[in-house]
């Protein structure tokens, strides 16, 4: 395959940073003028999304309060505090937004993309939802293909999602590195992660990719250093993961004192260990939605806690009963002994993910069946 060309990684980080300073100080200047708002959020989102920089949600926050003390255009400041809540997975918020958005004027093309999101997030309404996905995609546009890549991936049609990937790298004509690498993040995520018989090499291609165009990328670096953990590439993994310790991310944390543990560094991996958990409890705190999937898989790994892993679990399937979210609750369900709710959860998943290929696909479905000749 023929990558497109891209900015290089490290000169388009340090553009963000710029123009997301400049916009701030545009916006203290004039909170009212046109777009610029809605560009904070996208320069914050950035950040956020491939830089690990959690205090952008803080930040965020602030804009919207400011947005509303200076009594900015209300359908304008419901739309962004939508966009705003939804970073940080309060979906029901961000539907109250969606409706103050609607209740002023007739909603603009921003807010339908954001309800899709939103449904789509949830695994609500998703015959609706694809129906918007593939009519949105008929554009060629990155930003329309891969949110129907993942939906695709979701409802387990995951040929089908990883041409649209690969189509949306091949039609794309920007030179932003950061939309090709959230593509091939996407493409490494759906063979490593989320097709029945994972492929860990060949998700390791996709995560390489993502951290060549953008060196910066954490999560992107996180994901290939479990992979070359998981194939004895220690000291790879390691130089993954160091260059991105500043960023705060406790994941960062976390894998590193995975890798210092099968070096048998004890102590050091005591250490990170300790800044993983502090770091996971501090983001929790604050953003319980958004990071309750996070932190159920780190206490249900080497955070070694069944309980608060399934308590983590349950949070986050009752915002967002996703086929992934009730596969992960009920893990956590068996691991804290919970055999009865276990089954219980099985039932839920079968009920509302049933007729989808990505449930027959599932391991809850062979655990249904085997619960049915008992």
């Amino acid at each position: 395959m023929n990558f497109p060309l891209a900015t290089a990684g490290d000169i388009a980080v340090n553009n963000l940073e710029s123009a997301r300073q400049q916009a701030w100080s545009r916006f203290w200047q004039q909170p009212g003028r046109p777009g610029i708002a809605e560009y904070i959020v996208e320069q914050e989102h950035l950040a956020a999304q491939f830089l690990g920089d959690m205090s952008a949600f803080d930040r965020l926050e602030h804009l919207v309060d400011y947005l509303t003390y200076v009594n900015v255009d209300p359908a304008r400041t419901a739309l962004i505090n939508a966009q705003v809540v939804s970073m940080t997975h309060r979906f029901a918020d961000a539907k109250k937004f969606l409706g103050q958005a609607r209740v002023v004027e007739i909603l603009p093309e921003a807010a339908n993309r954001l309800s899709l999101s939103i449904d789509q997030a949830c695994g609500t309404q998703l015959d609706r939802v694809l129906k918007g996905r593939r009519k949105a995609a008929a554009s060629g546009h990155l930003e329309d293909l891969v949110p129907l890549g993942a939906l695709l991936a979701d409802l387990g049609e995951y040929t089908e999602a990883d041409e649209i990937y690969q189509r949306a790298i091949k039609e794309y004509h920007d030179v932003s590195p950061f939309a090709l690498a959230w593509v091939c993040f996407q493409l490494g995520v759906l063979w490593g992660e989320l097709v029945p018989e994972t492929q860990p090499s060949r998700a390791a291609l996709w995560y390489e990719k993502a951290v060549e165009y953008l060196p910066a990328y954490v999560k992107a670096r996180v994901h290939l250093s479990e992979i070359y953990l998981d194939e004895g590439r220690v000291d790879d993994a390691e130089a993954l993961l160091l260059p991105a310790i500043p960023s705060g991310d406790p994941e960062v944390s976390w894998r590193l004192a995975d890798v210092m543990l099968a070096t048998d560094r004890f102590a050091d991996a005591q250490s990170q260990m300790q800044s993983a958990r502090s770091g996971f409890e501090a983001l929790l705190k604050k953003h319980l939605l958004a990071f309750a999937d996070h932190g159920a898989e780190f206490y249900s790994g080497s955070g070694d806690d069944a309980g608060r892993a399934f308590e983590l679990a349950s949070v986050n399937v009752a915002n967002r009963p996703t086929l992934r979210a009730l596969e992960q609750l009920h893990g956590t369900a068996i691991d804290a002994g919970k055999p009865d709710l276990a089954a219980e959860i099985i039932a839920k998943a079968s009920e509302r993910w049933g007729a989808t290929k990505a449930f027959r696909l599932s391991p809850l479905a062979e655990t249904n069946l085997d619960c049915g000749k008992n």
